[in-house]
């Protein structure tokens, strides 16, 4: 101890910081309460402090573990820290941070101090997260704060993060205030809990005239679907579908698909459908169509993918005695990216009765879509084929060996032997002997065994 202290007080002498940092961590082990002379800690802690007046970022971060371990001896010279206007800003960002390790009276009051008279948005900001993090034993301090005007935004933000119970009748009582940066994390606070005065509050929120406090509401909402019932919560976020802020609409969007109902997944398919809806959105509702993994989901996704008519053809051959529907709904064409974005979430079905809903569709995409739309996207095609696991993806899968793309054959290698490499190379051994396969298809054939 004696040899590494000498040491550590030669660097000082030096001005050497980074290398004071490195002996007092060595002597704190960086982990645990030091087990020494009440003298021997009070040199520690001038030395750490030092290190914390002079040293650079990096040195100030190893130190800001160490102090922690010296005990409550260094609480009052770093609020002495905290309180003086002349030093240097990091110098008081740490010690305020340093100070979230002390669960005492003195450090919550400092910090609430900090907080109230704090013209530093950056030291403002770090004294919330750190009373934050201090829990329970600081919520009576932070909910006093609400009343003035300076600190409620960074005292509703640490309540917000401090997620018990005891939060919930502050924050309820700022969920209207007239800041809006206010409203957003009493609303942000408030979505952690499950209690009856919370729901009316998130509902009132959706009209909002804040952009922020719109997109929050509605993102908290979708993580109560069980809500749907009683307030019926499509409806409620099916307006904001066309909310003047694209963000707000993307966020009702995933709430939709997160309530997994089939009015969600229509409200969700209309929305798709819209000539009107920007691209962005519209790949928004794909993902939450395929997020909520239900049939009706998938069923909607296959209408998007494949046009109308294409779907109607192929139910007569299947059942030439069925009625269908001529008035089908109205089908425009889908940009490449979206049908690249359905091909995708389809190919990523986990729930185990929908992944053969899902080859299907791909299967079927195969068959009947468009020959340049599908060329473009073989690849994900293929890829999902492998990864939802059904046995009669394998022919399809042969069929684009025949592909002039070397890396659309790898995808379908790949896929195959995903699926069932012993069933699928048998199956291209047998293929290879035959003398009438077109010669794309029998050189592709040829390469995949090749890379087998």
């Amino acid at each position: 101890m004696s040899d590494v202290l000498e040491q550590a007080q030669a660097a000082a002498q030096q001005g050497n910081w980074s290398l004071l940092a490195q002996y007092l961590q060595q002597l704190g082990n960086g982990n645990q309460k030091l087990e020494t002379s009440a003298s021997d800690v009070q040199q520690l802690l001038t030395l750490a402090l030092d290190v914390l007046a002079w040293g650079e970022f990096q040195d100030r971060w190893e130190i800001a573990k160490v102090v922690p371990n010296l005990g409550t001896i260094a609480i009052a010279p770093l609020i002495a820290i905290v309180e003086d206007e002349d030093a240097d800003l990091e110098q008081r960002w740490f010690a305020v941070r340093i100070l979230g390790n002390f669960d005492r009276p003195e450090a919550i009051a400092a910090l609430v101090e900090l907080l109230k008279t704090s013209e530093t948005e950056e030291l403002s900001t770090i004294a919330a997260d750190t009373l934050a993090s201090l829990g329970p034993s600081a919520i009576a301090s932070l909910t006093n704060l609400l009343a003035l005007e300076d600190s409620r935004q960074f005292a509703t933000s640490a309540l917000a993060q401090i997620r018990q119970p005891e939060t919930i009748e502050p924050l309820l009582s700022v969920a209207g205030d007239r800041l809006a940066s206010v409203r957003v994390a009493a609303i942000e606070g408030l979505s952690s809990f499950h209690d009856s005065r919370i729901p009316p509050v998130l509902v009132e929120a959706l009209k909002d005239p804040a952009t922020a406090v719109r997109k929050e509401a509605a993102i908290a909402l979708g993580l109560r679907s069980y809500l749907d019932g009683e307030f019926d919560l499509v409806n409620l976020l099916k307006p904001l579908l066309k909310d003047i802020r694209l963000e707000v609409c993307s966020a009702a969007a995933i709430a939709l698909g997160r309530i997994k109902t089939d009015t969600a997944a229509t409200t969700l398919f209309e929305l798709l459908q819209s000539p009107t809806t920007p691209v962005s959105l519209q790949i928004e509702a794909i993902r939450a169509l395929g997020w909520m993994e239900t049939k009706t989901g998938l069923e909607y996704l296959q209408k998007a993918l494949i046009e109308e008519d294409k779907l109607q053809e192929k139910e007569v051959n299947l059942h030439p005695t069925k009625e269908i529907n001529s008035h089908s709904s109205s089908f425009f064409p889908l940009p490449s990216a979206l049908t690249k974005e359905i091909v995708t979430i389809l190919g990523r079905v986990e729930t185990p009765n929908l992944k053969a809903k899902a080859a299907e569709i791909l299967i079927d995409f195969l068959k009947v879509g468009e020959p340049a739309v599908i060329e473009d996207i073989k690849q994900s095609i293929a890829l999902g084929l492998g990864q939802l696991g059904n046995m009669e993806a394998i022919e399809p899968l042969i069929e684009m060996l025949a592909d002039a793309d070397s890396s659309i054959r790898l995808h379908c290698i790949a896929a195959l032997k995903q699926l069932a490499p012993q069933q699928a190379y048998q199956q291209l051994e047998n293929l290879a002997k035959q003398n009438n396969l077109r010669q794309n298809l029998k050189q592709g054939i040829a390469i995949a065994l090749q890379e087998w």
